[in-house]
């Protein structure tokens, strides 16, 4: 298949359905009401495909929680408040290791905000809203290819870790129009046999799907469980992209709709000899602490640029523990800033770094 125009949010519902989702739980909320509309058209013509406009955000998360418990590969999606109230369900998938697969389309905040683009969900995705010691594994695309590619693979990440994957976008990736071809990736097959539940057949071991632990001894166990799976995770599934960094004096960093924006300042002060480099978080959980570690002993310092007031920066000073200058810059409810201003807010950087 070669590549075809399309939108974000069509792309999200065409590449889950690729992955083998056949299951999707939604409530309407702007500005992602295109995924479950595409949905709700697409799965309609597949043999086994449900559809389903729950009556609330709450109730589709739920859903998603039967769902995943038989082995069906499903999936959701909404936006900032509509994510909000999806945080107890998704704490009890991660709780209960179901797979499943959240689209999150950032709007303004906090609260109702606007349905403009923006990023300030970071927090929201990275920490969660949920109870316990919970991660959900969150990706982080910045182009239509990108976003294609990461939703096949995050059906399979989910289905490996026996938990939720996010992809966190914004409004202006769900709304924007690129040419993307959508790939036949071929991942393994994850057996989940040993857990699913099937309500048929006899067996002497009974699956319970769970995140009620009573007894604390159990429940402790269950946690340092989980907490050596996100440890592998953790390990295993950090991802980033390096752009001129090997040599740069000064670094960039941002994600999404952020980064293509922020990439076109570092090609224009690269043109102007000016060594500076991006590195572009791909997963925002778990945080590409390995990449920033290939920082050069050049650098001296860092610009995080994203669309709110702040929210990343704090795991890029993790990340670097805090061995440079850090700054910041940013828009937030909705408005968005574009590659002069960035190169501007940069260059003022890195005029303040010639003092220190």
């Amino acid at each position: 298949m070669g590549k075809k125009l399309m939108k974000g949010a069509e792309v999200l519902g065409v590449s889950a359905i690729k992955a083998g989702c056949l299951h999707f739980f939604g409530y309407p909320i702007t500005p992602q009401n295109e995924v479950p509309e595409y949905m709700a058209k697409e799965l309609n013509k597949i043999s086994g495909g449900t559809f389903v406009q729950a009556e609330s955000e709450v109730a589709a998360i739920n859903m998603i929680y039967g769902a995943s418990a038989t082995g069906a590969r499903c999936m959701t999606s909404s936006s900032s408040p509509g994510i909000a109230l999806k945080q107890e369900g998704i704490s009890y998938c991660s709780g209960a290791e179901l797979p499943c697969v959240i689209g999150s389309v950032s709007r303004g905040g906090p609260a109702l905000g606007g349905i403009q683009p923006s990023q300030s969900d970071y927090f929201q995705a990275t920490r969660g809203g949920g109870n316990g010691d919970y991660h959900v594994i969150v990706y982080a695309p910045s182009t239509l290819q990108e976003l294609s590619d990461i939703t096949q693979k995050a059906f399979y990440i989910a289905d490996k870790y026996r938990n939720p994957v996010m992809i966190l976008i914004d409004g202006a990736i769900a709304q924007m129009m690129e040419g993307v071809e959508i790939k036949d990736i071929d991942f393994p097959i994850i057996d989940k046999s040993s857990w699913t539940i099937t309500g048929k057949g006899e067996r002497k071991d009974h699956h319970i799907v769970t995140s009620l632990f009573l007894n604390t001894d159990i429940l402790e166990e269950h946690n340092k469980k989980l907490q050596k799976k996100y440890k592998k995770i953790e390990e295993t599934e950090q991802d980033a992209e390096l752009y001129y960094v090997e040599d740069a004096e000064y670094i960039v960093s941002a994600y999404g709709t952020a980064a293509r924006v922020v990439r076109s300042a570092v090609d224009n002060l690269r043109a102007k000899d000016v060594k500076i480099g991006m590195i572009r978080p791909i997963t925002l959980w778990p945080f590409p602490i390995y990449h920033f570690k290939k920082i050069p002993t050049t650098c001296r310092g860092i610009m995080v640029l994203e669309f709110s007031n702040g929210q990343m920066i704090q795991d890029v000073k993790l990340a670097t523990e805090c061995k440079y200058p850090v700054d910041f810059y940013g828009r937030c409810g909705g408005n968005l800033f574009d590659s002069e201003e960035s190169e501007q807010a940069i260059t003022n950087f890195i005029d303040t770094l010639k003092f220190l």
